[in-house]
């Protein structure tokens, strides 16, 4: 049967690993963070706001300015103020450009102000990207007290003697490896492993080649026209969990998300449409309401640091820039190269793992990768790719 046709699914069972549970370590033994956020906002669920309310407090603020530039310079703590900040003569390497130099915010602001902005931002700036250190309690009140005693500190403004240091000056990074040349890409070792469960039994006695002989022909344009708002299951379908699904309902065979035979198919996939336009089918109205939903999950602030995604991704906001050492991009030319080897991590990531990685960064729990948030925003994101041209597997980092 070709792909164009209506493809058997099945459509009771969950495609993904059921109960969901966070990686522990990833195929390469990398570690994801296990904490649980539970208190905190998720694409799924919108928590109760703690903004601490009104706080009475003397001032000037009384604290310790060396504990303070601990808390400031600790990356276990939320990531650290140079994540986002240059903080004075002192600043650590790489520092970030997401929010303004504070080299000279001792001069400038006041006790009250300082305080505000550090335990909950929201007061002053309800779109602001800064994590409300105290109202989320990534630091109790003393230790509020002693980052503003340390800020207070900060009165001359910071030189960069390196432009690369300098976050304003600092070059983007730019891959110059061929993803698609096998010696340079990691990701190839699956497309071969692909390959082979395409051709393999199930126990039903059928492979996918049982009815697609010639998969370069049938998949040529496929995976460039999804993810695709599927009605039999009223959400949007991606290429991972249509293979869970029409698997199960052909060969047989279980081959659950993120399973290393359900990356290889989809890197297979996607490897036959490589030069092939992303092209979604946003005619329908359900897809134009799932579009709709992806694009209001992406401004919702999610977390203990309390961010969305709409804060690190578009220009209006933080896209291209500095976030510490890494680099910010915008939404579009984010989809074309997945799945994708993560040189950071040493492993290959479907767009659903891609999700799930932003949303423990921002220390919220994830959802399972068969998630209909998931799909709306991955049908997002393809709207605002249309035009890109599949290039997968693709490297980043």
């Amino acid at each position: 049967m070709a792909p164009s046709k209506i493809a058997p699914l099945e459509v009771k069972k969950p495609a993904s690993a059921q109960p969901w549970q966070r990686y522990k370590v990833d195929s390469q033994g990398s570690t994801w963070p296990q904490t649980d956020w539970s208190s905190f906002s998720t694409l799924a669920a919108i928590a109760p706001p703690t903004d601490g309310g009104s706080l009475r407090y003397a001032t000037p603020i009384e604290g310790d300015p060396a504990k303070g530039r601990q808390l400031a310079f600790d990356r276990a703590r939320g990531g650290s103020c140079v994540s986002c900040h240059v903080l004075g003569k002192d600043t650590p390497p790489q520092p970030g450009n997401i929010g303004p130099d504070l080299s000279t915010v001792g001069a400038t602001r006041s006790d009250d102000w300082l305080f505000d902005y550090v335990y909950d931002p929201r007061k002053l700036n309800k779109t602001s990207i800064m994590p409300p250190w105290g109202a989320h309690k990534i630091m109790n009140i003393p230790e509020v007290r002693d980052v503003v005693a340390f800020l207070k500190t900060l009165k001359e403004p910071h030189v960069f003697r390196d432009p690369q240091d300098n976050p304003a000056t600092r070059t983007p990074p730019k891959d110059t490896r061929d993803n698609l040349d096998a010696t340079d890409n990691p990701a190839f070792f699956a497309l071969d492993r692909g390959k082979s469960a395409f051709n393999r039994l199930g126990a039903n006695g059928k492979s996918c080649a049982s009815c697609h002989a010639s998969p370069e022909t049938a998949f040529k344009t496929w995976a460039g026209r999804m993810p695709k708002f599927e009605p039999r299951l009223d959400k949007v379908l991606g290429v991972e969990e249509f293979i869970t699904r029409h698997a199960r309902a052909t060969t047989g065979e279980e081959i659950l998300m993120q399973s290393d035979d359900n990356i290889g198919l989809s890197i297979f996939l996607h490897n036959i449409a490589n030069g092939t336009p992303i092209n979604p089918d946003l005619s329908n109205a359900e897809a134009k309401l799932a579009v709709k939903r992806g694009q209001d999950l992406m401004q919702r602030k999610l977390g203990q640091l309390n961010m969305a995604c709409v804060d690190c991704h578009t220009k209006e906001r933080h896209a291209n820039k500095w976030a510490r050492g890494q680099y910010l991009v915008e939404f579009k030319g984010t989809v074309a190269h997945f799945p994708t080897w993560r040189t950071s991590r040493g492993d290959i990531w479907d767009i659903r793992k891609r999700f799930q990685w932003c949303n423990v960064s921002v220390r919220a729990n994830e959802l399972p990768p068969d998630a209909r948030q998931y799909g709306d925003i991955e049908l997002a994101l393809a709207a605002i790719n249309k035009g890109e041209k599949v290039n997968s597997p693709g490297i980043r980092h």
